[in-house]
Formats: C-alpha cells, structure tokens, sequence
C-alpha cells in the first residue's frame, strides 16, 4: 500500500511539474475555469491575480461536472484540508486545514459564521449536500483579522449565488448501492431587476453497518432585488436536517444509538453604493442549531441535547480612495446563546463587539500589497487583537504570480473550557484564548484565456497558549499550556488540456508536531492528495475519474486508546455522463472502485465498493 500512495505522490507531482509545457497547446475553444473574483482574501471583489492570499474556489458547474453530492467530497480537491470522518456517509467529519483543528478553522455560511467554540461543524460537514447554488471559497492561513475567532487555518466560505438569466428548472433523481436513494431540485432567474435561486437535495441511505442509517435534506435559497441605482437588498436562508443512525465504532456496534441535527442559517442584506467610489454593505442574520444524541442502554436512557442559538449583524464599508488605494473598515456585533444538558452543564451567553480595518495598496503597477488590523472584544474572557499583511507582485504578461502572507489568528474558549461543572471537572473562568502566528509564499501560474491555474504554496503556522483538559488534578480543569508547529506544502493546479480534459489536483506535504510534549499531532497526514480528469468525448459522452490519498499519520487505537500509525489508503472513483437530449443527462459514478478497505478514523470502517445511477431533466 506505501508503494501504492508514493506512487500516487510521484505522478501528482509529475503533472505539477509538466503542466506548463503541456497546458501551452491548450485549445483556443476551452471554457474558462477561474472566477472572475473571489470575496474571502480580502472582503471584497478581488481578482485571484491580486491577492496577497492563496485561495481556492470550487463552484456549482465543477461539482455538477465531478457528481460530487456532498459538501465533503466537494472539498475534497483542496490541498491542504485533509477531512476524516467517524464512519460512513453522514458520520461527523474533522477538517485539518493546514494541520490546525476544525476548531481552528472558521466556517462562514452567506457571510455568518457557522462554528465558534461553542458550536461545531462536524455534523454539518459530514452530511450536507453539496447545492447546485452554492459556491464554495477557501482562504488559506491566518484570517482572523478579517473575520475574528476561529480563523487560524484559514476560512471556508459558502454563498449562495445571485440567480441570473432567464427561468430554469433542473430535476434529478439518483439510486444505487447500500440502499441509496436521493434527489434534488433547482430553480433559478434573474435579471438587472430581481433574482431567485434555489435549491434542495436529500435522501437516504442505509450505509453497511447496523443501525447506520442516514437521512438528510440540504437546500438554499437567496432572493435579490434592485430597489434603484444605488440600493439593493436580498435574503438568503441555508438549512440541513439529518437523522443518522450511529453505532460507534466497530468495537462497540451499538445497535440504538441516534443522532439528529437541525441547522438553519438566513439572513437579510443591504448594498448601498451612493458613488462609483463607495459601498456598504450591511448584513443581518441568525443561527438556530439543534443536535440531539439519543442513546438507550441498560443503565438507562441518555438524551443530550445541545441548543445554540447566534444573532450577527456586520456592516462593512468600502472606500476606494484614488486609483490605488482601496480601504476596507466595519464592525461584527454578535450575541450567542448555548445550553448543552451533556457533559458540563451548559447554559451561557455571549456577546462580541469588533471593529476591523483595511487598505489594500498598489505602490505601482503590478504590485499589490494589503494590510490590515481588528479589535475582538468578548464580554466572557476579554479582547483579543489580530493583525495581517500581504504582498503579490504580477508578471506584465499576467501569467506568473509571486506572493507572500503574515498574519496573526486566535481560538476563543469556549463555555465548557471556562464555565463547565460536573462532579470531576469544573472549568476556568481565567483562561486566555489561543494564539497563533503564520506566514506563507507561493507562485502562481495562471494559463493564457482565465482557463486555468498551477499554485505552490510554503506555509508555517506556530500555536501558542492551546488550551487542554488536565484530569491529573481533583477536579479536572483546562489550561493554556501547548505549544505547537504546522508547516509543509501545497501543490494544486486546476486547467484545461487539448480535447476537452479538465484536470484538478492538489498534493500537500504536511508536518504538524506538538512542541510541549514532542509528538506528532494526530490524523494529520504527512502526505496528501487528490487528483481528478475529464473529458468531453462528444456526441453528448463524457467521463472522468478521480482518486484521493493519504499516507503518514497518526491516530488513537478506537479499542485500546494507544496512539498508532495510521494505514495509508488510496481510493479510486469513475464518472460518466450522456446527454440524451438537450434536457436530459443520463448519469453514473463508482465510488472506491478497487474496493479498498480503510478506515479515516481507527474503528469506522469507509464504506467499500459503491455504484450509482441516475438523470437529471430541464423543465
């Protein structure tokens, strides 16, 4: 199997160094594959030829094109955000952008956070839909200076996208193995006036295991309207409700335990642009979470309950002042509420106020260089002050790109760390958030015609003042006590060749140690990657295949609790699709092709061989 992954390393790092020579026949008649900007590097529109950050983007038409149906494998093409999930489809996923946690990585959702100490990701992650109005954006590195708490390995942004064009509606239908059936709708418009755009997909599936069942919906809908020249205003709402069937690991194999999840995001929004040269946008939402374990047993029935509830209102405000200078300056305002019945005892509130400010700078042609500085102020531990800057200078012929990051990040404690009671463990009302410092360089390589782009990317992350659980003492309590190093490097390259093929691949070098005690830190793997191809065959064929690895890395035996190495695995999956006629695509997938038996975390078995078919109609 290490033959297998070195050798998956090897022909990744075959096509990041050949691309260029073979991506310079590209054919004059290949669709452009960039956006025209990204929002997440800097808060406003920008141009991926500008930003100082590396980022990337995954939208709607990409994974439509791959048959990605969940969030998680819809990120699974992004270097340097390895994902492992407790069990098959629906378990609860842990993302390690960069090696920090997911606890360390800040989840927005239509420009509110989705997570903060308090409330997590995992369920959300390991069992949404990938919607057919989303987009997703990946900002790499410390970005709490833009965004505040969580954003130490950087943010994942969802947004759902303005509807445009004149009416359509997509129908699709999908059934295969472990009793999968599924569909999804999408209707969408728009023009200069008013827009709409939504979407839903769920189904269910009874996975492999026992009591593993998985049931989900996942939709979105945003709604636009353009009040006169200088006002517009718009809605969006995201939701996803699960229902998963969850048996532990295979040394437990409980056959009653029960998850369930409600996750319900909207918001309402303003654009005021009075002038060419000024914009402010104004953004009002909330957060109603629900997540519910309910497990029977013989010694009694246990429901934990776990309730968070976040208003958010952030107004940003955008000068450009001259032709080279762009200042970018706003506030969050935030009030949380969380009651958790488990563990702790949980019943706090919260309150946030943060001011942030930033100027992006072009000294001279071809440079860009951004700045900027935001104040956290929490009424439970105190404030916490984070700082940013980076810099890209573009070639004339806007083909190379160099760039280069410095930021500061920081984690906020949650109510368990500071306030949590229970017969053995009482929290720290005196404890300091996490801390963290990170840079990064990188080239760029951008392909003639927007039709692709190579990366590679150095980064090094040091944390400080982690906070961890000590039960050496009566009763338990936490402490700022680690210390810790991530550092490594990310290939990615997503372009077009001759004939129609579509290639995306991302590798990533990783070593994520724990300076306080000399280990390295668990489920990061020293080496990962993914690759994908496609091509177009004509006369309506198209297919492609893709595989994902991981190798080196570390985990806790599930039946002993010792820290193991980790098996390495390489998994295999195929796509087609034909379209029968202008409104119908017949399609069909393999996943884990050659079968492979593997675990991403130790006693959740990943689910073998799989094959899927379905259609998708035009109304």
């Amino acid at each position: 199997m290490k033959k297998s992954i070195l050798a998956s390393i090897r022909r990744l790092l075959f096509l990041a160094g050949f691309v260029p020579a073979l991506t310079a026949f590209a054919q004059s008649d290949e669709p452009e594959l960039l956006p025209a900007y990204v929002l997440s590097a800097t808060r406003t529109p920008a141009a991926l030829t500008t930003t100082g950050s590396y980022v990337d983007t995954i939208g709607p038409a990409e994974i439509a094109r791959m048959q990605l149906t969940s969030l998680q494998s819809a990120l699974g093409g992004i270097p340097g955000a390895p994902m492992f999930q407790s069990g098959a489809t629906g378990g609860v996923t842990s993302l390690f952008l960069r090696g920090a946690n997911s606890n360390q990585t800040l989840f927005l959702v239509d420009g509110i956070r989705l997570n903060d100490p308090n409330t997590d990701y995992a369920v959300y992650l390991g069992g949404a839909c990938a919607g057919a109005c989303d987009s997703l954006e990946v900002a790499h590195g410390p970005q709490s200076t833009l965004y505040g708490g969580e954003a130490v390995g950087g943010v994942l942004s969802l947004r759902a996208q303005r509807g445009a064009g004149p009416a359509a509606e997509t129908v699709s239908f999908e059934a295969g193995s472990f009793g999968t059936v599924q569909g999804a709708v999408h209707v969408q418009g728009g023009d200069g006036t008013t827009a709409y755009n939504f979407s839903a997909a769920g189904g269910q599936t009874q996975n492999e295991r026992q009591n593993n069942d998985f049931t989900s919906t996942t939709y979105a809908l945003r709604l636009d309207r353009q009040l006169n020249k200088a006002t517009a205003i718009g809605a969006t709402w995201h939701g996803f409700l699960g229902k998963y069937g969850s048996p532990g690991d295979r040394y437990t194999n409980d056959p009653d335990n029960e998850d369930r999840e409600s996750n319900q995001l909207a918001t309402v929004f303003v654009d005021f642009s009075p002038t060419v040269n000024f914009t402010s946008h104004a953004v009002l939402g909330g957060q109603d979470r629900r997540f519910v374990s309910d497990e029977p047993g013989p010694f009694g029935h246990q429901v934990t309950v776990v309730k968070n509830d976040r208003v958010v209102l952030d107004w940003q405000n955008t000068l450009q002042a001259g032709e080279r200078h762009r200042v970018t300056a706003g506030l969050t305002a935030e009030a949380n509420h969380t009651i958790n019945n488990g563990f702790g005892d949980i019943n706090k509130r919260q309150q946030l106020l943060a001011f942030f400010a930033q100027d992006e700078w072009t000294p001279v042609d071809h440079v860009y260089l951004t700045a900027g500085l935001r104040n956290d102020d929490f009424d439970t531990f105190g404030r916490a002050t984070t700082g940013r800057a980076t810099a890209a200078w573009l070639s004339k012929d806007s083909q190379w790109k160099l760039r280069g990051s410095y930021g500061t990040a920081f984690r906020s404690p949650g109510f368990l760390d500071l306030y949590g009671q229970s017969a053995f463990y009482v929290g720290n009302p005196n404890l300091r958030p996490e801390k963290a410092r990170g840079w990064d360089t990188g080239v760029d390589y951008f392909l003639s015609g927007n039709r692709g782009i190579l990366s590679a990317t150095w980064f090094d992350t040091r944390f400080r003042d982690l906070i961890v659980y000590d039960f050496g003492v009566f009763p338990g309590t936490t402490a700022n006590v680690q210390e810790a190093l991530t550092k490594g490097l990310e290939l990615s390259g997503k372009f077009t060749l001759p004939g129609a093929v579509q290639v995306r691949l991302a590798y990533t070098y990783l070593e994520a140690d724990n300076l306080s005690d000399g280990t390295r830190l668990l489920r990061r793997p020293r080496h990962s990657g993914s690759l994908d191809v496609w091509h177009d065959f004509g006369r309506g064929f198209s297919a492609g295949v893709g595989l994902a690895f991981a190798a080196q890395r570390e985990d806790v035996d599930a039946a002993t609790f010792a820290t193991i190495n980790a098996e390495d695995y390489t998994v295999v999956r195929i796509y087609g699709a034909w379209q029968a006629s202008p409104r119908v695509t017949l399609k069909a997938r393999i996943e884990n092709l050659l079968n492979e038996k593997y675990e991403q975390v130790n006693g959740y078995p990943q689910l073998g061989f799989g094959f899927f078919a379905g259609v998708e109609v035009k109304l």
